[in-house]
């Protein structure tokens, strides 16, 4: 079992179009590290300064990375995250 990994619409060309990509890690930075191997360019546009971007969202099961550690939050096979981009407007 892997990590399913949900990608927003304008990063999709970075996985070649795919919706979701799958990879493993024990932590969320060992997950971006294994994705960035096979889809180049993908990390750069989540991490910055090795830490998350500003206007980037990610969830693990629903729960915001940013109260679960950041970059450092945990995860394991069977879990779903989720990249967002932080959307402003009026």
């Amino acid at each position: 079992m892997a990590i399913e990994v949900r990608i927003p619409t304008i990063l999709r060309t970075h996985t070649g179009g795919a919706k979701s990509v799958e990879g493993a890690g024990a932590t969320l930075s060992e997950l971006l590290d294994d994705l960035e191997a096979r889809h180049t360019g993908l990390k750069e546009r989540i991490v910055q300064n090795d830490d998350l971007r500003k206007f980037v969202n990610i969830y693990v099961n629903d729960e915001d990375v940013r109260f679960q550690g950041g970059l450092g939050a945990p995860v394991t096979d069977g879990d779903v995250v989720t990249v967002l981009p932080a959307v402003a407007g009026g």
